[in-house]
């Protein structure tokens, strides 16, 4: 690809996340060549190439505007590049990102999951041991799906206290979250069916469109402003979406929270025009407010939302408990569970029930929220400190990821490679789109405690974000924060 062709593919996707919306000046020909730090030459070429397939139109004495009719060109190519035979090719650049950071030897910023010792392993050990030791000879039969009930009824409960009304026959217990999202997905939509994701997006649910030969209608999001909900429901009059699958609580990898109103909205928009939605909510215990955060699912009358979570995020990965709150919906989950896992693990399902009775959760739960929010807080400090003044870094009110976006010409690809030269993982933004062309943002888990090589590790990459956007800006300015 050109330079030319790069530039243009940057600003149609600063176009469609409305940093420049119809009838908007874009920056001048000599504003862009010193913005991104090519020539003026290639700036008109990407300008006349942006003309040419109708995005902008040029005005005399004016310059460049974005076309009065974006919207209609936006979903023309978008249109254009569903019905195109070529699948999404996230799991190769999933792999390789694994594959590359796995080493133990690196400092792990791309991790998907807390830092382990946050977590309470050895009571966890205790109740899966004492559990294990009372496991009836026909446990094995008797919590097959829909799964264990002592467990599905703890989780129920815990919903309740929360004022949603969720019933133990409403669940289904499945091998960790993505299951449940799969599993949910798979139960409302069919190959060549459209589905709506946030851009960006977890990248599991690429993942997942990609198996199930699904159509991505990405919905453009920010840190600031969460769910563009007006583009959605252009989209959603636009397309035959079948379903939708959403964060709306500390969103991976933005970190917004939707308002209750916005959530509700959302409800009332998907049963305006029959759409499921598929509610990623596996943060939700990680909050820093005083209180718990309500899913999408509080406001669903007609049980259009299944409710995806897990107790991998808040207490144990591997022990891979998750489930869904399915409602009239359990028992297709169930079959369709039979002909994949069949179950997930009987003795963590006990276990965990064992803990959740007797291994004081919520203490857990509260120690690890403010360790969470503590180190939050020492990360944003290290990143101001160490990071150009043009980065520009989120404040998210739980969960564990910060999202950093940079200015042209600033290249996520080439920060990832040089971080990695250094043993230091980083997740690309690359990684949490349908196009893979976000080459401004980056990932960072901030779970871990701030030890001399973290702090040299922040440094390390303050170094790097510099080099690759050669920047030489005053020290004295600080990083902005996004929320």
């Amino acid at each position: 690809m050109t330079k030319y062709q790069s530039l243009a593919r940057q600003l149609k996707q600063q176009i469609r996340q409305q940093i420049w919306r119809a009838g908007e000046k874009v920056p001048s020909v000599r504003a862009c060549s010193r913005q991104s730090g090519v020539s003026t030459a290639t700036v008109l070429q990407a300008y006349q190439l942006l003309e040419s397939e109708g995005w902008l139109i040029a005005k005399p004495q004016s310059g460049y505007l974005v076309a009065s009719n974006i919207r209609q060109v936006i979903a023309t190519e978008q249109q254009d590049h569903h019905h195109s035979q070529t699948p999404l090719q996230i799991n190769d650049l999933l792999y390789d990102v694994f594959q590359r950071t796995k080493s133990g030897d690196f400092v792990p910023f791309s991790s998907a999951f807390p830092d382990a010792s946050l977590f309470p392993q050895q009571e966890l050990v205790r109740s899966l041991a004492s559990a294990s030791r009372k496991m009836s000879d026909d446990s094995a039969l008797t919590n097959l799906p829909p799964g264990s009930y002592e467990l599905r009824r703890l989780i129920a409960q815990r919903y309740v206290q929360q004022g949603i009304q969720v019933m133990p026959d409403d669940l289904v217990i499945t091998s960790g979250a993505l299951e449940a999202l799969n599993l949910s997905l798979q139960a409302v939509t069919q190959p060549g069916d459209y589905v709506a994701i946030e851009s960006p997006t977890f990248y599991g649910a690429l993942q997942t469109i990609e198996r199930l030969k699904l159509i991505p209608i990405e919905i453009p999001a920010s840190a600031e402003k969460g769910l563009d909900l007006d583009e959605f429901a252009n989209q959603l009059a636009t397309y035959p979406i079948k379903a939708c699958w959403l964060m709306t609580n500390f969103q991976n990898p933005l970190g917004y929270t939707l308002s209750h109103e916005k959530k509700k909205q959302l409800v009332e928009l998907l049963d305006h025009h029959d759409v499921y939605l598929v509610e990623d909510d596996v943060y939700a215990e990680l909050y820093f407010a005083e209180d718990r955060p309500l899913p999408a699912k509080a406001f669903d009358q007609h049980h259009r939302v299944f409710l995806c979570s897990s107790f991998s995020k808040c207490l144990s990965p591997g022990f891979r408990i998750g489930w869904v709150v399915a409602g009239p919906h359990s028992e297709q989950i169930q079959r369709q569970q039979f002909l994949s896992t069949i179950s997930s693990s009987v003795p963590a399902q006990l276990g965990i029930s064992h803990y959740l009775r007797h291994g004081g959760y919520d203490n857990h739960l509260r120690k690890l929220r403010s360790a969470l929010q503590m180190r939050k807080n020492e990360m944003l400090a290290a990143i101001r400190e160490f990071f150009p003044a043009c980065t520009q870094v989120s404040d998210p009110d739980g969960g564990y990821f910060l999202w950093l976006g940079f200015p042209p010409p600033f290249d996520c690809r080439i920060f990832y490679e040089l971080a990695l030269a250094r043993q230091i993982a980083i997740a690309p933004g690359t990684l949490f789109s349908v196009r893979q062309d976000d080459l401004r943002h980056v990932r960072l888990n901030y779970s871990y405690p701030m030890t001399d090589q973290i702090r040299t590790a922040i440094q390390t990459l303050g170094q790097l974000a510099r080099q690759c956007l050669c920047d030489d800006e005053p020290k004295h300015e600080t990083v902005r924060s996004i929320n």
